[in-house]
């Protein structure tokens, strides 16, 4: 039997593409952190959830995590676990208003599909 050689996949050596903020995200971080002085900013994950496989995890941290990579504009801060790098990369976040609610919006180029009441994706 002969072995080949297989390539390992490493989630630290890996290139990404990176999250982006429109100009409302920005500005909403920003008028978070400002309500505690703690908050270093947001973190924004997933988690295996709902019918089409994963949810957006978005919550304020007051100490980032070893590995998290930092994706800063303006002052606002949006850290993400490596982890849940190969499920966004390339995500663009936004913050929009929708009838009385304003919410914040994941424009995900990873995600195949998403479930009917919008609250979960597929990669």
């Amino acid at each position: 039997m002969q072995t080949e050689n297989v390539g390992t996949f490493s989630l630290a050596e890996n290139v990404w593409q990176g999250i982006s903020l429109s100009d409302s995200a920005v500005k909403q971080i920003i008028k978070l952190m400002q309500q505690d002085p703690q908050v270093k900013g947001l973190q924004l994950g997933v988690k295996q959830s709902g019918c089409a496989g994963f949810a957006y995890v978005l919550d304020l941290t007051r100490e980032p995590a070893g590995d998290d990579l930092l994706f800063e504009r303006d002052g606002a801060k949006l850290y993400v676990p490596l982890k849940a790098m190969p499920f966004i990369d390339g995500t663009t976040v936004d913050f929009v208003r929708e009838g009385l609610n304003q919410i914040f919006k994941f424009n995900n180029p990873k995600a195949q599909h998403a479930c009917g009441c919008g609250e979960s994706f597929g990669v």
